[in-house]
Formats: structure tokens, C-alpha cells, sequence
């Protein structure tokens, strides 16, 4: 047995894992690979908010090709998840439990998933003006991916996080407020009933990528409390 561990069972009476060691001394190597895959894949929330934020501003006959830029962005992000899985599938060590990892990719792909269902949404029933609660959700949206990308760089430490999710709980309860609102308005307004359904589909789809974004940084907490 080499030295080093000889001293290890003298001090520990057994061979310690890394958790038993002092801060910052590992046995074993991690694949800190996995840490620039997430903060890619949070970039990508970042790059189809603004693509939705855009796509407000445009004519319905011009939507379409916003939509198809979205799409882009979207399999770019499918990409991204997809390079997280294999990397977790072939490595020995990672920096926290796989099924975390797992938890948080597929988190990062659904609130992508459905930011472009929104898309979709909005460019197929060719919805002229949108109404004004839908743009404040859209914005609420933004803040929140960016804040999600600005975390990520933090999972290396599992420090300063903690602000991060309670404002994104925050911002998510307005996007709560912001639904409940809209909807309000929606059937208490002139609209025929048909695009009253519309527009609330619209509206309940914009909230699934709020719930996602919060799914996310309850990930996040999780993972901070296992590793504190």
C-alpha cells in the first residue's frame, strides 16, 4: 500500500472516500467537463428568449422565420442535453450524483422545449397583436434564463447561489400573477371565444417555461444542500 494511504487508514482507520477528506483534497479524479456542458445549455435559454422577444416585434407574415430560427436554437439545445447525457453514461467519477446531473439536463431541455412550443404557438394562429400580459411574461422569462446562465458558473464552488433561486422563485410568482391577470382580462374582454382560447393557451404555455425555469434552480438548492 503506498504511503499516502497508509497514512489515510492510520488517521481514518479505513481507505475514506472524497467526502470524508478535507475541503479541496480528493483521492479521485471528477470530469469537470460536465460544468462548461451545463453553462453551454443554460446559454441556450439565454438565445430563444431573445429569439421570443424578438418575435413580438415582427409582423405575423415575418414570424415564420423567426419561428425557424427558433427551431435552430432549439436543436442546438437538444445537441447540448444530448452531449450531457453521454458524458455522464461514460464517465466514472462526476462532480455530483448522476441522477442530479440527469435532473438537471432534462430540466434545461424542457424549458427549451417549450419556449419554442410558444413560438409555435404564436406563429400558427397568426395572432396579430399579442396582448400586453404576454410581452411582461415574455420579459419575466428573459430574466430568468439569464439569471439561470449566470448561475451555472457557480456549480464549481456550490457557493452564492442561494440569492439566484430565491430571486427566480420570486420572478416566477409574478409570471403566477401575470397568468391570472391575463386571464382575467381575456374573459372579461369583447374577443370572440375562439381567440380568447387562444390567446389562454398562449398564455399557459409561457407559463410551463416559468415553472420549468423554477424547476431548475430547485435542482440547483438540492444540490447545494447535498454537497454543503
Amino acid at each position: 500500500m503506498p504511503a499516502a494511504f497508509h497514512a489515510f487508514t492510520i488517521m481514518y482507520g479505513h481507505l475514506p472516500d472524497d467526502r470524508s477528506l478535507p475541503v479541496g483534497f480528493r483521492l479521485t479524479p471528477q470530469d469537470n467537463t460536465f460544468y462548461d456542458l451545463f453553462a453551454t445549455s443554460a446559454g441556450h435559454l439565454v438565445t430563444g428568449s431573445r429569439e421570443l422577444t424578438a418575435l413580438l416585434s415582427v409582423p405575423v407574415e415575418e414570424r415564420e422565420t423567426s419561428a425557424n430560427r427558433m427551431r435552430d436554437h432549439e436543436h442546438a439545445a437538444d445537441e447540448a442535453t444530448h452531449a450531457i447525457m453521454r458524458r455522464v453514461n461514460s464517465s466514472f467519477i462526476t462532480p455530483f450524483d448522476r441522477e442530479d446531473i440527469y435532473a438537471l439536463a432534462s430540466n434545461l431541455d424542457d424549458c427549451m422545449d417549450h419556449m419554442e412550443a410558444a413560438v409555435d404557438l404564436i406563429v400558427l394562429y397568426r395572432i396579430g397583436e399579442l396582448p400586453s400580459g404576454i410581452a411582461a411574461q415574455v420579459e419575466v422569462l428573459s430574466r430568468m434564463s439569464e439569471l439561470t446562465a449566470q448561475a451555472m458558473p457557480h456549480l464549481r464552488s456550490m457557493r452564492d447561489l442561494s440569492e439566484y433561486w430565491i430571486e427566480i422563485n420570486r420572478l416566477e410568482n409574478q409570471a403566477d400573477e401575470l397568468l391570472r391577470q391575463g386571464l382575467i382580462e381575456l374573459f372579461h374582454s369583447p374577443h370572440e371565444p375562439l381567440e380568447v382560447l387562444t390567446w389562454s393557451r398562449i398564455y399557459e404555455m409561457m407559463e410551463e417555461v416559468t415553472d420549468k425555469s423554477e424547476d431548475i434552480a430547485d435542482v440547483l438548492r438540492g444540490l447545494v444542500i447535498k454537497n454543503a
